[in-house]
């Protein structure tokens, strides 16, 4: 039997095992993805670079000095290499050493909260691109999605033109979890009274899965969103049929909405709130609740304050955002 048969025949049964996978974080759509995908490559590849001959090496001498080879060579008084310690010790020291190195400089490039410098490889931002704000909460068992830029939100369905860096805010109102587009970037956790922030970009047309990457439940399987990566062209038709089709998001709406549910059906609503996402990432959606910042607030400024504080966190309604924002259309 030939080399190249051998081969083949070795490789169908992987190939075979792999064919109905989509290896999406191999090959994301994302730049920032690209990049991750990229890393944990070149990462595994070093560390083969001694767990492969290792392995060969203990393969080869458990062959050569069996008991059945009497030609093999027996020297119970040997102990010392010069040669071989320098390569048992050096050759890993080396691979840590670069592997640290890059790991540490691909971690801070890819940093969440650090923006956007580039849009692919050899495309940076231009200058006069405006990021898509989105701001993300998790809820049991659905995502909620604000555009502030646009005035409108959505349940279970997120969309952003291709080529333009995108700027989450993301909290949750009960439960932590971790939002996770696996072609566009990492996940990134979700936690109640926190704000954390991830920027990232697509670069290809397509419907991509959206999940929690984190248990939260018995409704944990069931949160799930599509994410669309649109042309711009199309991303504007997209905010016009939220528009067109969808209703408003206030106080009353949202805490029917936060109740837990499973396999969210997709909702969207063409105004909300305007400070709906700040009240509940600061745990004040319901009137007459004071806000965690506002709390801070006064602890920060002494308790001299606290009484005009405690009016200005009580008083006000909420207004509706205007549902048309389009000086931040990208």
């Amino acid at each position: 039997m030939s080399v190249k048969r051998l081969r083949g025949l070795l490789l169908f049964p992987p190939a075979l095992m792999l064919s109905g996978c989509n290896l999406v974080l191999l090959h994301p759509a994302g730049d920032v993805a690209r990049q991750q995908s990229d890393l944990m490559i070149a990462s595994v590849i070093l560390m083969c670079l001694i767990i492969v001959p290792v392995l060969i090496a203990t393969a080869v001498i458990a062959w050569r000095y069996r008991a059945a080879n009497k030609n093999a060579e027996y020297d119970p008084e040997w102990d010392h290499s010069t040669q071989l310690e320098l390569v048992v010790w050096a050759a890993p020291l080396l691979i840590i050493i670069v592997l640290g190195a890059m790991t540490w400089i691909g971690t801070h490039q890819l940093d969440p909260y650090r923006s956007l410098t580039r849009i692919e490889a050899g495309q940076p931002v231009p200058a006069d691109v405006k990021p898509l704000e989105v701001e993300v909460v998790s809820l049991n068992w659905k995502w909620l999605f604000f555009y502030p830029q646009y005035g409108i939100a959505t349940v279970n369905e997120l969309a952003a033109p291709v080529n333009t860096p995108i700027h989450f805010k993301l909290t949750s109102t009960e439960t932590m979890n971790a939002f996770f587009v696996p072609s566009l970037a990492g996940m990134i956790y979700t936690m109640p009274g926190m704000e954390t922030v991830l920027n990232a970009v697509i670069n290809k047309p397509g419907d991509f899965d959206g999940f929690s990457s984190n248990y939260s439940g018995h409704g944990f399987t069931d949160m799930r969103f599509r994410f669309h990566g649109l042309s711009p062209q199309d991303f504007s038709r997209w905010v016009a049929g939220v528009r067109a089709d969808g209703s408003d998001l206030d106080t009353a709406v949202f805490d029917r909405l936060n109740q837990p549910s499973r396999a969210e059906p997709v909702h969207h609503y063409a105004r909300f709130d305007a400070d709906l996402f700040h009240r509940i990432l600061n745990q004040c959606v319901d009137p007459g609740q004071m806000c965690m910042d506002k709390m801070m607030a006064i602890d920060a400024g002494g308790h001299a304050a606290r009484g005009n504080s405690t009016e200005d966190a009580m008083s006000g309604a909420p207004s509706m955002t205007a549902p048309a924002h389009d000086a931040a259309t990208h």
